[in-house]
This record gives C-alpha cells, structure tokens and sequence, in this order.
C-alpha cells in the first residue's frame, strides 16, 4: 500500500480515498493533489515514488512538469496585463508584435490567439528543436507562417504552437519573457513552487516521468475493427499531414524529451511548467478570491477572461472542445466540479482549474503519463472534491 502524506480537512476525506485508489486502482506512481476552498487548502496530499530509477520517494515539495496544464497559467498572466491596460485582446497580434503581420495576419486580434482559433497550429517547416528552445527563431517562424485555414471561422487546439504565440503578445507588452513575468507577478507575489523555465538549482527536485503504452496501438488495426466512435480521431493519426500530428511536430524532431535539463530550463509556456499541486490550486484560487490578500483578477476581468469564446468540433483533436480566452472549460470528457469552472488539462493526466461557483482552486500531478478515455484518475479525484461539497 502507498502511504498517503499530508493534510486532508474534515469533510473532504472522499477525496483521500479517491487519492489511495489512484494507486491501488487506476496506475498513479508519484502524484500530489490540492484542493482550496475559499481560499484556504483543506487537501494538501501527497504519495507513492518520484524517480522510479532510484526509487526517490515524493515528498512535499516534490516539482512535477505538467505539460499543457502550463496554459492556464501562462494565460493568467495575459488578462494580468490586459487588466492593467497594458493589452487590448481585441486589437490585432501586429499592434504589438509587427511582423506578424506577414502572410494576411495582420488583422488577427491577440483574443484569437489566445482561444486557438489563428489557424497557427504548425509550421510549413519545423525548426531544429535547439532554435525552438531558443525562443527568437520559433517566433520569428510563427510571425512568417500562413495560417492554415481562416483565422476566426474554426479552432483547434495549438498544442505547442500556443506558448510562443501568447508569449510573444507577452514579451512584447510587458518587456518581460512569460515565464520572467509570471515568476515576477504571480509565483512571486502568491509563494507558488511553480516555473516556467526551471533554474537549476531545481532541478534535483523534479519527478522523473514514467510513459505507458497502450495496450492496443489502434493505429494498427484495421479501419473497420476500430470503434465507430473512434475512427475519424484514428485515420487523423495515421495521416502525418493532419492537424492531429503536425501541430505537435513543429519541432525536428518532433518528439521532445520533457525530461531533459536543456527543455525544462527553457521557455515554453504551452508545455514545459514546472511545479507542486499545491501551487496550481493556490493559483486557480487567487484568480476566484483572495488567497492571503493576493488576488490576481478582478471579478470583471475574470468573468471576461472565462466567457466561452468557441465550441463544437476541433480541428487538431477531432473531438468536441471548449474555450475561452486562454482556459478550458468544462466538457463531457473533463466535467471539473461545475459548470462555471475553468482551467486546463496536462498531457497524461494533470488537472489544474478553478470553480467560482463552489469556491474550488484545484490541482492535480503526477508522473505516470497515461493517454486516452482509461485514464480516470483526474476525474475520480473530481467527482471525490463534489462529494465533498454536497
């Protein structure tokens, strides 16, 4: 049995339960969650091995790389800066970055960018990864780039290609590189473990990530034994011109090594955050309310910044999404607690979001990357936080 450590408040100890059978039940090796409820944690746990090569135990400051659960945060620090009128979301990415304009561009408005509907989901032709890590040759790419369909008339999900789009709106209004701007006037003012760009002096912290194979490739089994409901998500898989796969190839290679010091010292603020549980749900909570007299949103900004800004059929994941201007809102596949809530998922299972409605800033990590409708771990620690409530 993993032995659970940490804090858990009378009255949430479903979610315990549920954290103790993410282990026993459903694969977790090292993970952490975090649940805030107006504005003080009332779960704080913890369990199972952060390095499965030295059997490393996780402890409570324990740094997880959370893959595109980085978006919230990145996009938190946008409406920080269109809050302070530093950013005007409705006016056009070439007001603030020039040579974007390039390409018909130039009457995208940042907003766009920010709900994955620029049509900027890859590149003509990926970059060395070194120069993509680099940051200036990734942007100078992305400003030159045609979009690939009609900016404003569909959306999918710029799995990478977000990071350098949204931090480049960042870099250029604030002076600052987004993972500078975040340390400086979120992680800082907040106390949050949380990079984007990890020094490395933290290194020697960090889990190492454990990926599971699916039991059965579906890309290699015949179009007409794959499950009906699956089939257009598949034959996107096995075509390497669709969205599905060259919007994560915009690098050569195209597969990124997240565990390598060269990737998680850079800025991707898409892909590569780098924290604790504890800070994601510290977050998420100081964006619905004060959290030791920091809030980060006012109510006006926020209830802007999470108003649904596209739905329905997305264009790289082929299924249905939701989102509004930087954050994932709630779908049958990813329910959070409410309606209201917003936040975004990680590649394998992290969860970070908040509910305004029940007063919930939640988080969730862990290292043991699993894909696909299996992975139930995230939503059982969910539906563990509304049993709480009710």
């Amino acid at each position: 049995m993993t032995t659970i450590n940490g804090e858990v408040a009378p009255g949430f100890e479903p979610v315990r339960e549920a954290f103790a059978a993410n282990f026993t039940q459903h694969g977790d090796i090292g993970a952490a969650v975090c649940v805030y409820w107006h504005g003080r944690p009332v779960v704080d746990i913890w369990g199972g091995v952060a390095d499965s090569e030295t059997g490393r135990p996780w402890a409570q400051d324990t740094l997880q790389l959370v893959y595109s659960a980085t978006k919230g945060a990145t996009a938190t620090a946008a409406h920080m800066l269109a809050e302070r009128g530093m950013l005007d979301l409705d006016a056009p990415v070439a007001k603030y970055w020039p040579e974007f304009a390039a390409n018909g561009k130039a009457d995208i408005p940042v907003r766009w960018l920010l709900s994955h509907q620029a049509g900027l989901v890859a590149l003509d032709q990926p970059l060395p990864l070194a120069e993509a890590l680099a940051w200036d040759p990734m942007a100078a790419a992305l400003a030159a780039q045609r979009p690939l369909w009609t900016p404003g008339t569909a959306h999918g999900y710029h799995g990478r290609t977000w990071g350098w789009l949204v931090g480049e709106v960042i870099r250029r209004v604030s002076g600052r590189s987004p993972g500078t701007f975040f340390a400086d006037e979120i992680a800082g003012p907040l106390g949050l473990d949380f990079f984007i760009g990890l020094p490395s002096g933290e290194r020697k912290r960090v889990s190492r990530m454990a990926y599971q194979r699916p039991a059965v490739d579906l890309t290699t089994v015949p179009a007409e034994e794959v499950p009906e409901e699956l089939r257009e998500q598949v034959a996107a898989w096995r075509d390497p011109n669709s969205f599905s796969n060259r919007a994560f190839a915009v690098t050569n290679p195209a597969a990124i090594d997240f565990d390598s010091p060269e990737v998680q010292a850079a800025e991707l603020p898409s892909s590569n955050g780098i924290g604790t549980a504890q800070a994601l749900a510290r977050m998420y909570a100081a964006l619905i309310g004060e959290v030791d007299g920091v809030r980060l949103l006012a109510r006006e900004t926020l209830a802007s910044a999470t108003e649904e800004q596209t739905s329905g059929k997305d264009q790289v994941l082929t299924f249905p999404s939701r989102f509004s201007t930087g954050y994932m809102l709630p779908t049958e596949g990813n329910l959070m607690t409410g309606p209201n809530a917003f936040g975004h998922t990680g590649r394998g299972g992290s969860l970070a979001f908040a509910d305004p409605e029940h007063g919930i800033g939640f988080g969730y990590v862990m290292n043991h990357i699993i894909s696909g409708s299996d992975d139930v771990r995230a939503a059982s620690l969910t539906e563990a936080v509304r049993k709480s409530l009710a």
